[in-house]
């Protein structure tokens, strides 16, 4: 044990709580140093009881002495051990690093009346009056309750540590920098466009510089001096000083050895510093989409083409005698290969028109393409002798939006399939409530017992029970001959009767005639008055129309028979070819 913290003997040691701990001074004696000494190997040797925490606990006398020294700013006078051992406090919880302090309303239902405790002025519950943001109000959401603001969100209580609070990225939310990055990105752009335009502009100043430069220069038949005034892609070259500065790559841009590392991909060339193939091949990107699509790649593509037709031309202008070089005179090569295009373009043309002159033939160029023709199609369809695809994908029916064949209640037919008395209703049970349960021929034989169908006779209601339902026209003929038939009985019945009876008689037959001849006049006439009125209200403005005034007025009936036949006579016939010339 050390020099300042010397535990004295004791004269019993019967009892260990008992023991006072004693600071000594400086004063103290080399005789109870040496009694503490021996005291500590006693209890080293199990002569004499260990020290006693708080606790009760026996302490370890062979613990080190840096590890039972209590330090002084603990302030403790008695033996322990609780300075080395984990504290009992509660350990605070923090806040997460991503948690933060929601921002806006909530989402969802919005109140729709005034909540005691909200605000007066606009209503929502997450603030007061003099807290609310909103425009004062005339009349408050407390007295109208209506248009509620909705809440926000709640704060919650954050609680962060020394590092959450001094986080310079607490809080931050990636999305509110993506405009920065698009601002950014568009520059970025622009400035690129503003750099090869300037580039373009220098490139064209230079090659008018070195035409005029050429222009002035003794002309020389020589191939070899061509050789100084050509440029080569990626150097530029001085005839004078004969010296070669390789435009190097931008250190900023990805070295195209670096796209794809795979010994097997593209060929790289790293004196010539070329790449052959595309290092992207077996990506599967689009071909858009690639930012290096190799050397070959280039070659074939923007104005590579008309630069080796060019040179192509070129070859052959001078094998026939033309004078004309790519690099020496590219204006003059320019002009001489569209004046021989045109001229080419002549000669087909001119040719092509003498022959047709000669020989004719001409419809046949203008005939339309061959698929067009007897409608053929390259898609295989094999029938059967009834009709039914064996092979191939038969041509699709078109369908209706609307479901079709869908019965409600138990229902056969279709709302719509029975009129009677100005009302529609169900054929298979007789019913004019819509939407009702079927109730089949129990229905039909109730109404026919209640007397509703009486106006329309026994052999009407046969035919609508058989389903033979016979048109107006049928109808119509049918009623026709049974006067016919119950007039000729009649003159038979009366054939006793004396002749200025049956002069009555043939008088009648012509007044009844006479009669629906005035029938139908009328009925025409009240049928275009009801169309000029039915115009009017199509071409008025909906908003002005009045109410029901699509609807016929008063009572539903049963159209006669000189409405129908006026209804007829008076049809707008589509595909009539002279429609729209009838007035």
């Amino acid at each position: 044990m050390s020099k300042s913290h010397i535990l004295p003997s004791r004269a019993n040691q019967s009892s260990a709580a008992d023991e006072q701990y004693v600071k000594p001074s400086l004063e103290n004696k080399r005789e109870d140093w040496r009694k503490a000494k021996e005291l500590e190997e006693a209890r080293k040797a199990g002569t004499a009881p260990a020290l006693v925490d708080e606790e009760g606990k026996d302490i370890n006398p062979h613990i080190p002495q840096y590890i039972s020294t209590v330090p002084w700013y603990v302030g403790v006078d008695h033996p322990t051990l609780k300075h080395q051992r984990v504290q009992d406090e509660k350990k605070k919880v923090f806040s997460g690093i991503d948690q933060w302090y929601k921002k806006g309303v909530k989402e969802g239902s919005i109140a729709t009346k005034f909540r005691k405790g909200a605000c007066t002025n606009c209503g929502a519950i997450t603030h007061k009056k003099k807290d609310c943001l909103e425009r004062p109000r005339r009349v408050g959401a407390k007295f109208t309750s209506s248009q509620i603001a909705p809440d926000e969100h709640e704060q919650p209580n954050l609680d962060f540590d020394y590092a959450s609070k001094r986080d310079r990225w607490n809080g931050y939310d990636e999305e509110d920098y993506d405009d920065v990055i698009k601002e950014f990105a568009k520059i970025e752009e622009a400035k690129k466009e503003l750099k090869a335009a300037q580039l373009e502009d220098e490139m064209m100043i230079e090659k008018q510089t070195k035409e005029k430069e050429k222009g002035d220069s003794d002309n020389s038949e020589d191939e070899d001096k061509y050789a100084d005034d050509f440029d080569m892609p990626g150097t530029n070259f001085d005839s004078k000083r004969r010296i070669t500065v390789r435009n190097l790559r931008i250190r900023e841009d990805t070295a195209k050895y670096l796209y794809n590392l795979n010994p097997n991909s593209a060929y790289y060339d790293p004196k010539t510093r070329s790449m052959r193939g595309n290092p992207f091949k077996d990506t599967g990107r689009h071909p858009n989409d690639l930012k290096y699509a190799g050397e070959n790649f280039v070659r074939s593509s923007g104005d590579t083409g008309k630069m080796a037709n060019a040179q192509l031309f070129a070859w052959e202008a001078t094998d026939k005698g033309t004078d004309v070089h790519l690099q020496a005179d590219p204006t003059k090569l320019e002009l001489l290969n569209r004046e021989f295009e045109v001229k080419a373009d002549d000669f087909k043309k001119g040719q092509k028109n003498s022959i047709l002159d000669k020989y004719g033939g001409q419809e046949h160029l203008e005939a339309p393409p061959q698929q067009l023709l007897m409608a053929q199609t390259e898609d295989y369809v094999e029938y059967s002798r009834q009709g039914k695809v064996i092979k191939g994908q038969e041509k699709a029916v078109a369908k209706s939006k609307y479901e079709e064949d869908v019965y409600f209640s138990n229902h056969t037919t279709v709302w719509g399939s029975f009129w009677h008395e100005g009302r529609w209703g169900y054929h298979c049970c007789h019913s004019f409530v819509k939407m009702s349960y079927c109730t089949g021929e129990v229905g039909k034989t109730s109404l026919a017992s209640s007397g509703a169908l009486s106006m329309m006779g026994q052999d009407r209601l046969e035919q609508i029970d058989d389903g033979k339902q016979k048109s107006l026209v049928e109808q119509h003929k049918e009623k026709i001959h049974t006067e016919k038939t119950e007039r000729k009985r009649k003159k038979k019945k009366k054939h006793s009767k004396k002749t200025d009876v049956k002069s009555s008689e043939d008088e009648s037959s012509e007044d009844e005639e006479e009669i629906k001849k005035k029938k139908l006049k009328k009925a025409l006439i009240a049928e275009v008055l009801r169309q000029k009125e039915a115009d009017k209200i199509l071409a008025m403005d909906e908003r002005k129309r009045t109410y029901n005034s699509m609807q016929t007025m008063g009572q539903y009936k049963e159209p006669t028979e000189e409405e129908m036949e006026a209804w007829r006579l008076l049809k707008q016939r589509q595909e009539d070819p002279m429609a729209q010339f009838i007035s």
